[in-house]
């Protein structure tokens, strides 16, 4: 895949008036301020990465493996957070679920006498052309790429197979989200990591500006923050609020203990389905229930902290 060949537009300028973006050090000229970066994810209650963002613990991250989308919909829906699902992407791995912190990359398509700007302030601070790789370069494990490239499909390939294949080692295969699209497609197909993409192309990435690195960015219908839980499946993706990470997990045990029960005593032979689903409604079957939620959510609290103590 060919590097972009235009210059990194400073600090998103068109979001620098809404979030007050600072230029004091190279790290700050396309990045959301570390401080303003707090300042708008006040509510992680989880550590935080060196460049500010919220760090959803990786033992959290693995439990996650196992949500679905109907699992995350629930809490985010009771919480008034309506817009957090994006879909209509080709999925790469249907069957494996994409799970990871979100690194968010946002580019808009090339203004010349803008990005003469960008390019003449780059130089001024001693950083030289700045390229499309600049972003993928700075990636960790755990962390899954979000990529606003406004549905483009022709020049709007962020990666190619050997990018992705780079992507995979970096992140340890944590995935790929772009609302654009991917070249070498076949090639791609063979690299064990999880993509949701719109579209596939031969062309390179081109006529369009990187404009902010670890910026609000938008998915479909969804704003990411950096540092938001990202989860796909084969339906989409989901965006959680790391606030939220918690409560989402937890809810989902006991979905998955019941949904466990349930198929046990329909297995039986012995009920009508509506005697079992959702709610029993047999009071000794309700207690019975009780029970076994009660035991297996503890069992699941030893296994974890078995787990976590090796």
């Amino acid at each position: 895949m060919k590097k972009i060949d235009t210059s990194l537009l400073v600090v998103c300028l068109c979001a620098s008036a809404l979030f007050g973006f600072v230029a004091t050090a190279s790290a700050q000229l396309f990045s959301f301020p570390k401080q303003e970066l707090i300042n708008y994810t006040a509510r992680n209650p989880f550590d935080r990465l060196p460049d500010g963002r919220p760090k959803v613990p990786d033992d959290l991250i693995e439990r996650a493996r196992g949500l679905s989308s109907e699992e995350v919909w629930e809490v985010l829906q009771q919480k008034g957070f309506n817009n957090q699902y994006a879909d209509g992407f080709q999925v790469l791995r249907p069957g494996k679920t994409m799970v990871g912190r979100a690194f968010t990359v946002q580019f808009m398509p090339m203004r010349r006498d803008v990005d003469d700007v960008a390019e003449a302030k780059t130089k001024g601070h001693g950083i030289g052309r700045l390229e499309n790789q600049t972003a993928i370069d700075m990636l960790q494990p755990g962390d899954v790429l979000v990529v606003d490239l406004f549905g483009k499909k022709v020049d709007g390939t962020i990666v190619g197979d050997n990018l992705f294949y780079y992507i995979m080692t970096a992140t340890h295969g944590a995935g790929l989200v772009v609302d654009g699209s991917l070249r070498d497609l076949n090639g791609i197909s063979e690299i064990d990591m999880p993509a949701y993409f719109r579209a596939v192309d031969p062309t390179p990435i081109g006529n369009v500006m990187l404009t902010g690195i670890n910026v609000p960015v938008r998915i479909g219908n969804v704003t990411v923050m950096p540092g938001d839980l990202v989860v796909g499946d084969r339906e989409g993706v989901y965006f959680v609020p790391p606030q939220f990470v918690q409560e989402v997990l937890d809810r989902a045990d006991e979905t998955h203990i019941h949904d466990e029960w349930t198929k046990k005593k329909f297995a039986e032979g012995k009920y009508k389905s509506s005697e079992i689903y959702s709610t029993p409604t047999d009071p000794k079957l309700r207690q019975e229930y009780q029970e076994y939620l009660k035991q297996r959510l503890e069992e699941l609290r030893k296994e974890r902290a078995a787990k976590k103590a090796h």
